[in-house]
């Protein structure tokens, strides 16, 4: 592979990366923050989806070393998941939920970016991020069923 795509397929593993890490940040938040009875199968969802996340972060970061590149630290973090913030109202269930999907949704976007662009050129980090992406989509599809039912509940 050339330095070129290599310095671009690390990049895009950085951008996973910080993505996983303000997950983890976001879903440890919500599920220590929200309140109300209906909000309890959800703070249990995140709370263990905290530890995939996490996992996620470290793979990540191994292969961002065995490719070359160096893992940032905290001073090179930047928040960009507004939808996640813990709302206000600490029952505001609906709100994390979007939240969620939203997140999820990013992290399936750079993925799939990722798997493209390692395609023919580098199949273990290709791998990793099917990997990934797999998690990812179930996660969203857990979030997609509680959002569906807490709509019919709240109609």
């Amino acid at each position: 592979m050339s330095e070129e795509k290599q310095a671009e397929i690390i990049e895009g593993l950085k951008v996973a990366y910080w993505m996983e890490i303000e997950t983890v940040m976001s879903y440890i938040a919500n599920s220590t923050n929200l309140d109300g009875v209906r909000a309890e199968e959800i703070k249990k969802a995140l709370a263990a989806d905290v530890q995939a996340e996490l996992g996620h972060a470290q793979t990540l970061a191994r292969r961002i070393k065995t490719l070359g590149g160096s893992v940032p630290g905290s001073m090179a973090f930047k928040a960009t998941q507004e939808a996640l913030q813990p709302p206000e109202d600490r029952t505001d269930v609906l709100s994390v939920i979007k939240g969620v999907i939203a997140a999820e949704n990013g992290a399936i976007a750079q993925y799939n970016k990722l798997i493209r662009l390692c395609d023919g050129v580098d199949y273990v980090t290709q791998d990793l991020c099917i990997q990934s992406l797999a998690d990812e989509e179930e996660h969203r599809r857990d979030f997609l069923g509680y959002l569906t039912e807490y709509e019919q509940r709240s109609s």
